[in-house]
């Protein structure tokens, strides 16, 4: 499924919710469905700065596609980290590069956040594009 694909389908997902409780609810759920990063990438090496709570990021390339998985602290920035993995996971360093990531915006996440937990959901979207370009340029 392409990027744009899956974002769409978080926006539909989000656009069933009337209220921002429901909204965070949600995020809390999905973040349960986490798949969990092996406990050897819990170090400081893999957490995201710029981020409130702690989250460990790990990103493998394989067969031409980048796999992440994470951790969180915080159970909401568990659910952001969550639909972030779903959206770019299992594509391309440059399907990820170019990504626009317009769903945070369409949704409305950044809004809804703590000033802290917006910087957090930037960081985190940095870092996984970071991760997409150190992959293209050892494949190169």
């Amino acid at each position: 499924m392409k990027i744009a694909e899956t974002e769409d389908q978080i926006i539909t997902e989000f656009s069933l919710f009337e209220d921002w409780m429901d909204k965070y609810n949600y995020l809390i759920e999905l973040g349960k469905s986490l798949p969990l990063i092996d406990d050897k990438y819990k170090t400081d090496q893999y957490v995201i700065s710029g981020c409130q709570s702690k989250v460990w990021l790990h990103a493998a390339f394989r067969d031409g596609v980048v796999i992440f998985t994470a951790d969180s602290d915080a159970i909401i920035t568990k659910g952001i980290i969550t639909l972030l993995i779903r959206v770019l996971s299992h594509h391309t360093p440059d399907e990820i590069i170019s990504s626009d990531m317009d769903f945070v915006d369409q949704i409305g996440l950044k809004e809804h956040l703590s000033p802290t937990r917006s910087n957090g959901l930037t960081s985190m979207i940095k870092q996984m594009k970071l991760y997409a370009i150190a992959f293209k340029m050892k494949k190169e």
